[in-house]
């Protein structure tokens, strides 16, 4: 039976899939699938193979119905334009409950087995209430879901500053961790309005080549390590990783860049930071 990996939902989760009987599906076919949370419309990205399975993290599992049909897309896009007129009767039962709290957004299963409604708030919300009214008002099981600011820029954010459609939104399924080591290894500007996100945090690219400039400065003498070179002995001030040069001040106070090469005998070694 073969197997697939499909994304599917607002969040764009990542699961894989088998299908039905010999059932083939070839990349960007849209799919209903059967998940864990219902009846929903996804898209084949590949064949789960044990490679592409490697690369996932704790991804979910399902069954893959069929191909969209032509009825199944008049179905979505009529659910799509409930969706609407569902959000803005929730924001007026939010408003008339009083909570203090934000939506984000709201997603209909295509089977219709749940609504989900992704909110942020600053505390905790007894939204029992809530609940109930909407429950009623829809007559179907209400999911409530809180989430962060890099959550909310996966929903509504289109394009970052790079031109390119965000990454949370593309082919991010988890958003990894990002310091500010990282940016400050990578030699980017610490302005905090150019290294920041559509969400205002520090932005997910400077996760992507991070590990190679770990890996790459490992075979560089350490920062503030005393050294000799065909010139004589100097210390080092900095490093121009991708370059693979180092920044030396040599004994005479002269300030150069230098290959990694030109390096004959470290004399000290100092902890890397």
């Amino acid at each position: 039976m073969p197997k697939y990996v499909v994304r599917f939902g607002t969040m764009r989760s990542l699961g894989v899939m088998s299908a039905r009987g010999g059932d083939r599906h070839g990349r960007g076919t849209e799919v209903v699938a059967r998940t864990n949370r219902g009846m929903e419309v996804g898209e084949v990205l590949c064949e789960a193979s044990e490679q592409a399975i490697s690369n996932l993290k704790n991804p979910t599992h399902g069954q893959i119905l069929r191909a969209m049909t032509s009825e199944d897309l008049n179905e979505a896009s009529h659910i799509r334009a409930q969706e609407a007129d569902e959000f803005t009767t929730c924001k007026r039962m939010v408003a008339e409950l009083g909570l203090q709290m934000e939506l984000v957004d709201m997603e209909h299963l295509f089977g219709g087995e749940r609504i989900v409604i992704y909110y942020l708030a600053e505390d905790r919300i007894d939204f029992r209430d809530l609940v109930k009214q909407l429950a009623a008002e829809f007559q179907t099981r209400i999911e409530m879901r809180q989430i962060g600011v890099r959550d909310e820029a996966k929903l509504l954010a289109d394009y970052g500053d790079c031109g390119k459609p965000v990454c949370c939104n593309t082919h991010l399924d988890d958003m990894p961790p990002v310091s500010m080591k990282m940016a400050k290894m990578q030699k980017a500007t610490l302005d905090p309005t150019k290294i920041s996100g559509r969400c205002g945090r520090l932005k997910c690219c400077l996760r992507y080549e991070y590990d190679t400039y770990n890996e790459m400065r490992k075979e560089l003498p350490p920062v503030g390590a005393d050294i000799i070179t065909g010139n004589g002995r100097a210390r080092i001030l900095g490093h121009e990783i991708l370059a693979q040069q180092l920044l030396i001040e040599t004994e005479d106070r002269r300030r150069m860049l230098i290959d990694a090469t030109e390096v004959l005998t470290v004399l000290t070694k100092e902890k890397q930071k």
